[in-house]
């Protein structure tokens, strides 16, 4: 086990390092919590010095592009129905169940995926639940510590994992604390920054993995799982967050649209230019002109109405650049480049979702070396309770994109290809007096993509029957959906 000093010291180091500092970065930017968020107008006085300007408009707008990119990476990555496949019967079922459509794993998978993005990496740790089954859990990143061995007095790999459980009233954060290794869990909790003392609410501390009874029997059994439960997946080999590629972008386009809105605030109003004014003062001339909207001047005075012209097309480029560049080197789906959707080509939504997938292609493939890990120790759980001997190359992993597309144009391509069998099925009619019966039939099926040999007992036997009743009998084969229209005689 790990001396408390020893966790203390680990944790501030991880706190310290440059990877947890831009991933906590990137979740604020996840969170819409911008860098704009804390700009400042400053402005220099009569007497030279700097001091923050309170007077001007400072609208502070950011713009969550990153949220977006990350949610499309995510959404698209697992909209296929299922990911984890094998060619044995027994073990698809296990994997379908415990995988492709267990929603608890799911929403567990996706979690860890949009936090790979989010902060460069991400974790899911692996436990037993009620039915004796290992059930994983997204972990937040940010307080996963990772020990070595070789920097652990013990000389065991192992995993901290800390996060704030709750804040007293006294608005101190309390902590929870838990060391694994390949044996069992340590808790502990610490106020704020102080000491770190064991988990007083925790019965068994050091806890094995699992804890059991058998039923009948008052004794607790437990076992180690013989590894630390935690995985890893990484979003590149330097485990930076997407985030990189596009946080300048992101910051140019929030202060161009705040400076925006600043300009309109500050410029709402005319500037008063007055000859020959009459009164007290000029709070006077304010007030006047604000409720009275007149004002009172000499014979040769007057007033000249002056109005400021606020660079709008400019910023408005730079915002439109801004935006195009942010979706480009971020790698996403502009849907505002698509305009109407009815309108455009499957061609051209697929050159829009080129980037997308992309980037998806490269995190796919780092997602199949974590599943791997993953799906090898369910695979274990398997055999030890089924008696089986399933490997782990049993297993292969495939995912599939769903991908808008213009429904106008699919029914037209399905209408076209409908047509095409069409004619070459008329064609291979017309060869009837040329070629046996059993040859055009079969290419026939072929066309329709129909197994000869399932329906091969349904159709005549003798050679002599008329083209015309074996286009009948293929017309109550064919499904209504092929065209729409069956064989013509």
């Amino acid at each position: 086990m790990l001396t408390t000093e020893e966790i203390k010291m680990f944790i501030d180091e991880d706190n310290a390092s440059a990877k947890k500092h831009f991933a906590r970065i990137g979740e604020r930017y996840f969170d819409g919590d911008h860098d704009i968020k804390n700009l400042r107008l400053f402005y220099y006085n009569s007497d030279g010095q700097l001091v923050e300007d309170h007077s001007r408009a400072n609208v502070r707008i950011p713009h969550p592009f990153f949220k977006e990119l990350t949610e499309q990476g995510t959404q698209y990555t697992l909209s296929g129905e299922a990911f984890v496949f094998s060619d044995i019967p027994e073990l698809q079922s296990e994997l379908d169940d415990r995988f492709n459509y267990n929603d608890d794993f799911i929403d567990e998978l996706s979690g860890v995926v949009t936090d790979c993005q989010t902060k460069g990496f991400a974790y899911m740790y692996a436990m037993k639940d009620s039915n004796d089954c290992m059930k994983f859990t997204c972990a937040d990143s940010i307080g996963v510590v990772e020990v070595e061995a070789r920097f652990a007095d013990d000389k065991k790999d192992h995993v901290i994992y800390w996060y704030i459980d709750r804040i007293d009233k006294e608005g101190h954060r309390i902590k929870k604390i838990m060391d694994w290794d390949d044996e069992q869990v340590y808790y502990y909790v610490q106020d704020e920054e102080g000491e770190i003392v064991k988990d007083p609410n925790k019965k068994i501390n050091p806890r094995p993995h699992t804890l059991y009874q058998v039923e009948g029997d008052e004794h607790t059994y437990y076992e180690s799982l013989g590894f630390v439960p935690f995985f890893r997946l990484d979003n590149n080999k330097k485990q930076t967050s997407n985030l990189k590629a596009v946080k300048d972008l992101i910051d140019d386009y929030d202060l161009m649209a705040s400076s925006l809105s600043n300009n309109l605030i500050d410029f709402d109003h005319p500037l008063y230019a007055v000859k020959g004014f009459e009164g007290d003062n000029l709070d006077e001339l304010q007030q006047n002109l604000k409720t009275k909207k007149i004002v009172g001047v000499g014979s040769e005075g007057g007033i000249e109405v002056h109005t400021v012209d606020v660079p709008y097309e400019a910023r408005k480029v730079k915002l439109e650049l801004d935006e195009k560049n942010i979706y480009r080197f971020g790698m996403g789906l502009n849907l505002s480049g698509l305009k109407d959707t009815s309108a455009t080509t499957n061609i051209a939504i697929k050159a829009a979702y080129s980037l997308l997938d992309l980037r998806c292609k490269h995190l796919e493939r780092n997602i199949k070396r974590f599943l791997r890990k993953i799906v090898k120790v369910v695979i274990d759980e398997i055999n030890q309770q089924n008696g089986t001997d399933y490997q782990i190359e049993d297993v292969y992993f495939k995912f599939t994109h769903e991908v808008m597309s213009n429904e106008q144009e699919n029914e037209q391509n399905e209408l076209t290809e409908a047509q095409r069998k069409q004619v070459e099925i008329n064609i291979l009619l017309g060869l009837a007096n040329v070629l046996d019966q059993e040859t055009i039939i079969r290419a026939i099926c072929e066309i329709l993509d129909i197994d000869y040999d399932e329906i091969a007992d349904r159709l005549p036997e003798s050679e002599t029957v008329k083209t015309e009743q074996t286009v009948k009998q293929l017309n109550d084969i064919v499904p209504d959906d092929e065209g729409g229209e069956g064989v013509d005689e």
